[in-house]
C-alpha cells in the first residue's frame, strides 16, 4: 500500500484507453431506488484538460450492493498473471492464491513488478489449518515474464521463492528474530498441525523491502506483523522488534470459536507510505503511524480509528487498504454482498451482517474517498464485484489496476461449477472519474479497448 500521488495528472498517460460513453443504461439490481446509470462523459475542471467517465448515482438506501456486470473483472478488462509455477502448482496448471497482492516499484531506475499472496501446501484444499509461508514473484512487465525470486543464495536447499516461513525458526539469533514463538507451528487434537500466514504485502520504502502480513486463525496468536529485509527483495527477512511477543495492536474477542481467548488481534495488516512516513492499516477501522525506525507503531495500543461513513448496521469488513490518487485518499475494504428477498419478492443485494435468509453472494471491493488519511471518508460505493480483499496500484505507464482472487470459500465462486477457476492471481484495469467526483471503479464496458502492457 504505497502512495502513488505524483502531483497533477496533466501530461500523464491516460488511465483510460479510448474513452467512450456508456452504451445505454445498465440495469440496477432489483429493489434499488437509484434508477439510471450515467451515460456518456462529464467534463471536469478545464485546468485538468481532459474528459472523464461519469460516476454512477449512489444506490439508496445506503448499504445496497451494486451487482452490475460492468463492475466484474471480465475478459475485456482483466487477466490472470502467468506466474512461474512451483512443483506444487503443476497439477493445477497455475498458482492457487488468495488475497492477491501486486504492485510496481522503481528500483535502480527501472520498474519492478512484484506479486505475492496467500498460498496452500500440497494435499490441503485451503491455506488452513497450516501453510508454509510467503512466496514472492517479480517481473519487468505486468504481463511478465513472472519469476520466483531467487532465494538460493540464502537457503540453497529450500523451495525457490519462499522468503519467510514459520519453518525458519531455526534462523533466530540473539538480537535478530526471524520467527517469534507466537508464529511457530503447533499441534492440537482438533486440527493437528496448526499455523498459517495470510495476506502478505510487499513494499519498497526508503530503499528497504518490507512485508506486512498476518498470522491466521489457526496460529497461536492471530494478527498482523512486519518483516524487514536485511538484503534485497529475496531477503533475508527478520521480524520487527515490536512483534517479538505479539501482533500489532491489542487483543480482543473475535474470530472462530476455536481461537483461544486473548489470541485474536486485528488482522490483514497493511502498509501505507507517503514521502518518508509510513502507517499501519488494520481491519477494519484502525491505523497507526510507524516509528521512524519502522520497528514498531506509535502508539503501540489504543490505536486511532478512521472516520468512516458506516453502513447501518455495519457488517464485518476485511482487507483494509489505503491508496492515494489525484490528491485524495481512498480507503478500500472487502465486504460480503449478501442476497435476500424483499417483501415484494424481489432480490435484495446488500452489505448486510449475517442473518436469516441472507446468503453470501460476492466478496466485493468497496471504496470511500477523503481529503485526509484519517478521514472523514465519503459514503462507500461498490468498486469491483467479486474483487474483495485486494489492492490498488499504478503501473509504470500511469494506469490504474486492482487485484482480485475470486473467493472460493463461499458464494458465487464456491459453486462446484466455478470453484476450479477460483483462487487466482488476477489483475483488473480501473478507471477514475476525475477530480470533480473522485470515483474509482473496475473499468466499465465501453471505456477502452484490449488490454496491452
Amino acid at each position: 500500500m504505497t502512495s502513488h500521488e505524483k502531483g497533477s495528472p496533466v501530461g500523464r498517460r491516460s488511465v483510460l484507453s479510448g474513452l467512450a460513453g456508456l452504451a445505454g443504461a445498465a440495469m440496477l439490481p432489483s429493489g434499488t431506488a437509484a434508477g439510471a446509470a450515467a451515460g456518456g462523459l462529464e467534463f471536469a475542471d478545464p485546468a485538468w484538460g481532459r474528459r472523464y467517465p461519469a460516476p454512477w448515482p449512489e444506490l439508496t438506501p445506503y448499504g445496497l450492493a451494486d451487482t452490475r456486470t460492468d463492475l466484474w473483472p471480465r475478459a475485456d478488462n482483466s487477466f490472470v498473471l502467468p506466474l512461474e509455477l512451483r512443483p506444487r502448482d503443476e497439477e493445477l496448471g497455475r498458482v492457487w492464491m488468495r488475497d492477491t497482492y501486486v504492485n510496481c516499484f522503481v528500483v535502480d531506475g527501472r520498474p519492478l513488478y512484484v506479486a505475492t499472496g496467500t498460498t496452500r501446501v500440497p494435499g490441503l484444499a485451503a491455506a488452513a489449518p497450516w501453510n508454509d509461508g510467503i512466496f514472492v514473484w517479480v517481473a519487468p512487465s505486468l504481463h511478465g515474464p513472472w519469476r520466483l525470486v531467487d532465494t538460493s543464495g540464502i537457503r540453497p536447499d529450500a523451495e525457490k521463492g519462499k522468503v519467510w516461513s514459520s519453518e525458519f525458526v531455526g534462523e533466530n539469533r540473539s538480537g535478530r528474530t526471524v520467527v517469534a514463538p507466537w508464529q511457530e507451528f503447533w499441534y492440537d487434537e482438533q486440527f493437528g498441525k496448526r499455523g498459517q500466514v495470510w495476506a502478505p504485502e510487499l513494499h519498497y520504502f526508503r530503499n528497504t523491502w518490507y512485508i506486512a502480513a498476518c498470522m491466521g486463525d489457526h496460529s497461536r496468536k492471530v494478527g498482523s506483523f512486519l518483516l524487514i529485509s536485511d538484503g534485497g527483495i529475496e531477503g533475508p527477512y527478520r521480524l520487527a522488534e515490536g512483534n517479538a511477543d505479539k501482533p500489532f495492536g491489542e487483543s480482543f474477542i473475535g474470530g472462530p470459536a476455536f481461537i483461544k481467548p486473548g489470541a485474536y488481534h486485528h488482522i490483514d495488516g497493511s502498509l501505507y507510505t507517503e514521502g518518508d512516513d509510513a502507517w499501519l492499516v488494520l481491519h477494519n477501522h484502525l491505523y497507526a503511524r510507524f516509528r521512524d525506525d519502522m520497528e514498531d507503531i506509535m502508539p503501540a495500543t489504543g490505536l486511532p480509528k478512521f472516520q468512516q461513513s458506516q453502513y447501518a448496521p455495519e457488517p464485518y469488513l476485511e482487507g483494509a487498504y489505503v491508496f492515494k490518487y489525484g490528491g485524495k485518499y481512498y480507503l478500500l475494504h472487502a465486504a460480503w454482498d449478501r442476497s435476500s428477498t424483499n417483501p415484494d419478492g424481489t432480490t435484495r443485494n446488500a452489505y448486510d451482517p449475517p442473518g436469516p435468509g441472507r446468503v453470501q453472494y460476492q466478496y466485493d471491493a468497496v471504496l470511500a474517498v477523503s481529503d485526509r488519511i484519517e478521514g472523514p471518508y465519503s459514503k462507500r460505493w461498490t468498486a469491483g464485484v467479486g474483487a474483495g480483499h485486494n489492492n490498488l496500484f499504478e503501473d509504470a505507464n500511469g494506469r490504474l489496476w486492482a487485484t482480485f482472487f475470486r473467493n472460493p470459500a463461499f458464494g458465487y465462486w464456491a459453486d462446484p461449477a466455478r470453484v476450479g477457476e477460483a483462487a487466482v492471481a488476477g489483475v483488473v484495469r480501473l478507471e477514475w472519474t476525475g477530480p470533480a467526483s473522485n470515483r474509482i471503479y473496475v473499468r466499465r464496458r465501453g471505456h477502452g479497448g484490449a488490454i496491452v502492457d
